[in-house]
């Protein structure tokens, strides 16, 4: 497996709404999209793809990282005896699924199969 990069950094929050104004208004982020809907916001962290996602689903902290084929990686984790969280799952982009290490810290794989020309090289 090769990690391409970093995809986004997740935090679950209480209120999507409060979450928005605080990261917008306090901390000074720009609003990258937003899909109510979903119970989704992102915010832009300076020129590149990667951003901060927030979710209104309280948990901890994740980091997401970008390979070239979520599905078959999760295959090859398995291989090493890692199983992942739930089965991959379709996203915007492509697939995605999660994996927990010893101590709890999730660690979430996606893909850009959906959304080529924004994936790295």
């Amino acid at each position: 497996m090769k990690v391409l990069g970093i995809d986004n950094v997740l935090f679950g929050v209480g209120d999507l709404k409060e979450a928005i104004a605080f990261y917008v208004d306090e901390v000074g982020l720009p609003l990258k999209f937003q899909v109510p809907e979903a119970g989704v916001a992102a915010f832009t962290l300076g020129d590149e793809e990667p951003g901060l996602l927030v979710r209104a689903q309280p948990g901890s902290a994740r980091v997401w990282v970008e390979v070239r084929d979520a599905r078959e990686t999760a295959e090859e984790l398995r291989g090493h005896g890692i199983s992942p969280l739930a089965p991959p799952f379709e996203v915007f982009t492509g697939w995605a699924f999660e994996i927990a290490d010893p101590w709890g810290n999730v660690i979430g794989f996606t893909d850009y199969v959906k959304e080529p020309t924004r994936a790295r090289a």
